[in-house]
């Protein structure tokens, strides 16, 4: 009895997916780029659940996880100082932008009088 054409679709499209799954790990580790189920899943195009119910894949991906994680890990942190660059920037980016809302609400409020001084004086006034 020949075996079910889809249950044959879908068992190549498994290993397929596990063969670029597998694929991109190696890339990446082979590129010195972390690996982690978020860069694996997207150099391969599947998702990060699926990876992880790969079992081989899941523990390769977290056995190179952790490899790197002692030498790179502490490279890669933020330094304070870094840290407190980007809130700087990040706060008068805030106030420039806060201005610039004001400034428009302004203009708005300005825009808005000035189209109802000019309905009262034409006899528009749906209020009167």
């Amino acid at each position: 009895m020949r075996p079910d054409p889809l249950s044959e679709a879908a068992a190549r499209r498994h290993e397929l997916t596990r063969a670029k799954a597998v694929q991109a790990l190696r890339e990446l580790d082979r590129a010195g780029t972390p690996v982690t189920f978020a860069g694996v899943g997207r150099a391969a195009g599947v998702s990060r659940s699926w990876l992880y119910t790969q079992t081989d894949i899941s523990n390769q991906i977290r056995r190179l996880r952790r490899k790197t994680d002692g030498a790179g890990a502490a490279g890669q942190r933020s330094t304070d100082a870094s840290l407190r660059a980007r809130l700087t920037a990040a706060l008068d980016r805030n106030k420039q932008l806060a201005g610039e809302n004001a400034r428009l609400r302004r203009q708005l409020a300005r825009a808005l009088g000035d189209q109802r001084s000019a309905g009262v004086r034409s006899g528009n006034n749906p209020e009167g």
